[in-house]
């Protein structure tokens, strides 16, 4: 998820980059209407036109990032066919401090610990608070919708929106991570549509 590529300096460089729109710096335009995600794992549908981002050293192979203004403001993560036994994230056996592996058995409650240990273990998170968890459809399926808060480890207050689903012992989840001043606001509605009209592929 993006919010591994933290960092004041590095915030404004990928702002800069984001705002050319045309693959500067590895970034690609992504078109309003439907679009295929993860390998054509998933298929979304944007409202409005956003930014692919480029994969980074920690990012898996079943997730694709996009951002509106630079991912250190406002990111979405697709994460699409998550096995199990595998992490939401690389990391390596010798690492001190591990977040925990998806299990299919897990509970909504389960999934919601693993996402917390993510922020606080690999995006530095400082606090981190769950202000919502009820049931809700991700790809027509029974899940979840999680909603949190965070201090991150630039002491930005942020914001997050997950909803998620495990299907066929897979885990799927659409997550949007933004500062809580502006930018959260801004980029829920085309969050929330692409989360209703999210599908399966094949």
């Amino acid at each position: 998820m993006t919010i591994k590529r933290s960092g004041l300096v590095l915030a404004a460089l990928l702002t800069t980059a984001c705002a050319g729109g045309g693959g500067f710096g590895g970034y690609s335009l992504i078109q309003p209407g439907p679009r295929a995600v993860v390998g054509n794992r998933l298929t979304v549908t944007p409202p409005h036109a956003w930014n692919r981002v480029p994969r980074g050293t920690y990012d898996i192979r079943e997730e694709e990032n996009w951002t509106l203004n630079g991912p250190i403001l406002d990111s979405v993560s697709f994460v699409a066919g998550l096995k199990d036994g595998k992490a939401i994230v690389r990391q390596r056996r010798r690492d001190d401090r591990q977040v925990p592996v998806f299990r299919a058995n897990m509970t909504p409650p389960e999934i919601v610990a693993m996402i917390e240990s993510f922020y606080r273990i690999r995006a530095g998170a400082a606090e981190f608070g769950m202000t919502g968890l009820k049931p809700a459809t991700l790809v027509g399926r029974p899940g979840f919708q999680l909603d949190y808060d965070y201090l991150d480890q630039n002491e930005i207050k942020r914001r997050g929106r997950t909803y998620g689903a495990v299907v066929d012992g897979q885990l799927y989840l659409m997550l949007l991570d933004a500062t809580r001043m502006h930018y959260f606001d801004a980029a829920l509605p085309g969050f929330e549509t692409m989360a209703r009209g999210a599908a399966l592929r094949g």
